[in-house]
């Protein structure tokens, strides 16, 4: 059902998926989380296919995206990261010179620097068949090129933006180098089952206007176009965080799916984006501490819009 719906067919109803399913809200999740670091259960595929299906199992949703996590394919191309408890991601060797940019890799070779993917996805397949959408994703570049300046999360990017302002090249160099790399990765993630993919631009709301037309947009569309001259039918999703102000560019993206945040009114966003483009929405996710006809209404309120 998803897949139709995300290659622009008309299906019987609207289909629903959660971005981030696995979570610490089960208790056979947290089984895992409390015993193995993060990267070892992204990274060894029966831990993560496990991860991966079990809110499929407790609430058949129509999408199975695979456990992982944006940051997996910068150590293919030489940037090491670690997930530090309470902290989240940290990056101990930033980028953020011409010379650190040229001494970076080429992700060139996935089976040998990611084999885990190929098998989370391909078991991924095997176990839901046709019951429901396997989908992989990957980041923008800018949100990867942002996380491997800053050394990992930061409220202000006030390392990027420093770099962006006063060594823009530095900037677009190494954005140009995560693309050509997101597109292999993108690509090895469908040649090893996924039948959609997500382009995660998490750290759009970071961004001006401006900034978001030259140092986030372009490089994405990038990706788009060289995932589907290699998958011309595989459906690909652009999700940009904090997209609002921003849909008047994002109306160019040649995305099959706009993906938009909680922030967005729907109905507002559809007269922008107009009438065929297919969109993905939007629930606030605290929404669902609320009681269930209070998430009723709102789930209602989103497929009404």
């Amino acid at each position: 059902l998803l897949l139709r719906v995300a290659r622009g067919e008309r299906a019987e109803r609207t289909p629903a998926w959660l971005m981030r399913q696995a979570g610490r809200y089960m208790p056979e999740f947290r089984a895992y989380s409390d015993k193995y670091p993060f990267r070892v259960r992204s990274e060894t595929a029966e831990i993560a296919t496990e991860l991966s299906l079990q809110p499929w199992r407790a609430f058949r949703p129509d999408g199975v995206i695979m456990f992982s996590d944006i940051l997996t394919p910068l150590p293919g191309v030489g940037i090491e990261f670690d997930m530090v408890k309470g902290k989240g991601p940290v990056i101990p060797d930033p980028v953020r010179t011409a010379g650190d940019v040229r001494a970076l890799r080429p992700l060139e070779d996935p089976d040998s620097s990611h084999p885990f993917i190929r098998e989370i996805l391909s078991s991924l397949r095997a176990e839901v068949g046709d019951a429901a959408t396997v989908l992989g994703f990957v980041g923008t570049p800018w949100t990867l090129a942002a996380y491997s300046m800053e050394g990992g999360s930061d409220r202000h990017l006030r390392v990027t933006k420093s770099v962006m302002t006063q060594s823009p090249e530095v900037l677009h160099g190494l954005l140009e180098h995560l693309t050509e790399s997101l597109i292999t990765y993108a690509c090895y993630q469908i040649d090893s089952g996924a039948q959609v993919v997500q382009l995660f631009d998490s750290w759009a709301h970071h961004l001006s206007f401006p900034q978001f037309a030259e140092f986030s947009l372009p490089y994405a569309e990038r990706v788009v176009a060289g995932i589907k001259a290699r998958h011309p039918d595989t459906p690909v999703i652009f999700y940009a965080n904090g997209g609002t102000g921003k849909l008047s560019l994002i109306k160019g993206s040649s995305a099959d799916v706009i993906g938009l945040d909680w922030g967005v009114d729907l109905a507002e966003a559809r007269q922008q984006l107009g009438p065929d483009v297919t969109v993905a929405g939007n629930l606030d996710p605290m929404v669902l501490f609320a009681p269930e006809d209070v998430i009723r209404r709102e789930v209602g309120r989103v497929l009404e819009a």
